[in-house]
């Protein structure tokens, strides 16, 4: 009887150590997978972003002055400059130009 056991303990082994190498490659490819999975979910949440704004381009002209002058004169009627901080600001708006 001993010498019958021997063959079958090592078909045990011989299947056992190919199941886990089956589990192995099958582990590996569902975390492949699932890699894969994430890096698409991703790319569409990039995709489905709006790209963000572009800055207006510097206009030389006399119209942005007299909108950033007015946009000042407006923070200084909310408040949130003083008249010292609204001459300084407009100084620099008018020197720019």
């Amino acid at each position: 009887m001993r010498m019958r056991r021997r063959p079958l303990v090592r078909a045990a082994m011989v299947g056992g150590g190919a199941y886990a190498a089956g589990k192995a490659r099958q582990r590996g490819q569902e975390r492949q997978a699932d890699e894969e999975q994430r890096l698409a979910a991703l790319e569409q949440q990039s995709a489905a972003a709006p790209p963000p704004p572009a800055a207006p381009a510097a206009a030389s002209g006399s119209g942005d002055v007299v909108g950033k002058l007015k946009e000042l004169k407006e923070l200084q009627d909310s408040g949130a400059l003083t008249a010292e901080e609204f001459e300084t600001a407009k100084q620099k708006v008018l020197q720019g130009s």
